[in-house]
């Protein structure tokens, strides 16, 4: 399992980092890419030498993480960047989207049917469930609602791609 994770400018440090780094720990593969080669997060955290989209290749990728923060109208405004949740949600894939990403896919109308978490005040009527909770799991798709829920939503992911042995080995390396 290889893991594409999508940043760009204004994306929420927390929801991203947090994700990363829990990834890393269970050893699970992944690429953290943008349009650019840095970005600069919500709080001017900047990160650099990052893989830009042109130089991946998403059939290598089984898995998809979408941080939130403002970054989520780059998202939905790349037709890149759509056009990859779009194959990926299409070929159903797993999908993770904290925050304000999950509402780029309940535009898209990929919400719609589905259990889903997001932001609370971006939440609109997607065609689906909104469930007032930290994480929400419904098949492929993890959803989570805000910075708050990053360590959650990181063990939700690490779960779905590695299993509940391998999320409680990284809970008991982190003394969660």
């Amino acid at each position: 399992m290889k893991v594409l994770a999508i940043i760009c400018d204004g994306f929420e440090e927390v929801e991203g980092v947090c994700s990363f780094g829990l990834l890393r720990r269970a050893k699970i593969d992944i690429d953290i890419v943008s349009t650019k080669s840095e970005v600069v997060g919500m709080n001017n955290i900047y990160f650099n030498n990052l893989k830009t989209l042109e130089e991946i290749n998403i059939d290598d990728y089984s898995c998809l993480l979408l941080p939130g923060g403002k970054h989520y109208k780059i998202l939905e405004s790349t037709e890149t960047i759509v056009n990859i949740i779009k194959n990926f949600m299409d070929n159903n894939k797993i999908v993770c989207a904290i925050c304000a990403a999950p509402t780029i896919l309940g535009r898209l109308g990929y919400l719609n049917g589905k259990k889903y978490t997001c932001f609370t005040s971006m939440n609109k009527d997607f065609g689906g469930e909104y469930i007032d909770s930290y994480t929400v799991i419904d098949g492929n798709l993890i959803t989570g609602k805000s910075a708050a829920a990053s360590i959650e939503f990181a063990f939700a992911i690490i779960n779905k791609l590695g299993g509940k042995e391998l999320e409680q080995k990284v809970k008991e390396d982190i003394y969660y």
